[in-house]
Order: structure tokens, then sequence, then C-alpha cells
């Protein structure tokens, strides 16, 4: 049950995930965030088993449907939380038993500032990129909610510092399972550059040459060449070129949306 390892004193944590259809990995999610004082999962109305296995874990489960949005839903669970400082995971991520060690000394000593960032260890297709675009990959997980919020456009959310201060930041990493085969990466692009196209469009952006030419190759070169991704054998090329396909399909999704509204 998360907190049955009896929450070390200090500053009280909640973590706080949300999840849609994750009955295969929302288990060992919420186990990894046992030291936290309390577990929520926000779930999206999963058509599986999601909701009963996290409980069964030990999160509190609330549903709120219909999903609002990435980054609305994440805040929402931030705002469901019973403490003021929050560690936000996805479910198909996990603390690293070194991370675990580091937020315990943390917590016991008093949580400071107003928020902490920490890398991605990510795995993809069977084995750990360490290069590329996946790597370090930090995320700010960790945050008090009374001085930084969830911001972004979705799909890609980020948490904002209200004053603008630089996060502390952590080396222990996140461990992060990224897609289940290549098959799931291509329906998250096809999923998540519609989203991201008819973000654009509301805040009033439009595609133009630059971004079908230009960006999408860009994108590759920097992962395989700048970040080094070609060490990481076929898949640093396979990121490579679905991160150049993903720039590309999302302008080209807001190049068609041109003069048809954002509800296509």
């Amino acid at each position: 049950m998360a907190g049955s390892e009896g929450p070390a004193p200090g500053t009280p944590l909640s973590g706080c995930v949300i999840a849609f259809d994750e009955e295969d990995r929302i288990a060992e999610c919420v186990r990894s965030l046992a030291f936290c004082d309390e577990v929520l999962v926000v779930d999206s109305a999963s058509r599986d088993r999601t909701r009963d296995v996290a409980a069964a874990a030990g999160a509190r489960v609330l549903v709120h449907a219909p999903f609002p949005g990435h980054r609305e839903q994440k805040d929402f669970a931030v705002r469901q939380a019973r403490h003021d400082w929050v560690l936000c995971l996805d479910a198909d991520e996990r603390v690293t038993p070194e991370l675990r060690e580091r937020l315990l000394a943390l917590k016991r000593a008093g949580l400071r500032g107003a928020a902490y960032e920490m890398p991605r260890r990510n795995h993809y297709l069977g084995r750990v990129v360490r290069r590329g675009l996946f790597w370090p990959d930090r995320k700010v997980r960790l945050f008090d909610r009374r001085r930084a919020r969830w911001g972004g456009t979705n799909p890609h959310d980020r948490v904002e510092i209200d004053d603008g201060s630089v996060p502390a930041r952590l080396e222990e990493p996140i461990e992060h399972l990224s897609y289940r085969d290549l098959r799931h990466h291509l329906r998250t692009i096809d999923s998540f550059t519609r989203i991201a196209a008819r973000a654009l469009h509301a805040e009033g952006r439009r595609a133009n040459p630059f971004d079908l030419l230009v960006r999408p190759p860009a994108v590759a070169v920097k992962s395989l060449i700048l970040k080094r991704g070609f060490l990481d054998g076929w898949r640093g090329f396979v990121i490579a070129a679905l991160a150049a396909w993903y720039d590309w399909l999302k302008y080209w999704r807001l190049f068609r949306l041109r003069g048809e509204g954002s509800s296509r």
C-alpha cells in the first residue's frame, strides 16, 4: 500500500499520476511512489482495469472525464492533492531506487525553493538509450504548487515556476518505459500531432515552408549528430527519423487547418 513504509517526517509529499488504459503499467508506477504521504491517480475513464489495479496498489483514485487535455488533467490532479509539494509521474514512469533515496533525504530535511528537475532514463524498444533526443531529457516533476504549475502547449506540457526562478537539479533519474513497441510509437505520433496542431492553430500560429522543409531535417541532425544519437545504433536512427516525421506531420496538419477552423 502506498505510504505503508511510514513516510519520513519533514515536508509532506503527494505523488500524482494521470492515467488512461494503463492496467499493465500503473501498479509499478504507484508502488514506486510508496514513500510519498499519499499517491493520487486521476483516471480518464479507462476502459480496462486501471482504476482497480491502482487502488489495489495503494492509490487514491479519482475519475475526471472527459479528458480535458494533458496539461489540464495534470493541473486537476495537482489541485486535488492533499499536500502542496507534489511529485508528478506519468503511468509509464517510475521513481528509481536511487531517486527514491535522494527524495527521502530531501523530504526529511524539508523541501526548499519552488521545484526540482531530474533526468529521465528512457527505454526504447527493449534497451535504455543514453544519447540523442532521449538523454538527458530533464523534466521538472517535483514542485510546490503554491509557486509553480503545469503550463506549456498540449500535448507537451511542462511545469512553469511563477517567478521564473531556476529549479534545483537532481542527477538521479526517473525510469521511463516509453513506448510499448514501434506501433505504439506511431500511434502516439498520430495522436499527439493532431493535438499539437490544433493547439498551435488556436494560439494563432500558422505553418510556413520553413516549418515543413527545414524543421524536420534539423531535428534529425540534432538527434543523430549534435546529440550523438548514432551511438545508440539502429534505435538512434529510428528515434531521429520518427522525431523528424513528428515535426513534419505536426506542421502539415497545422497547414491544413489554415482557413478550416480548429475543429478539424
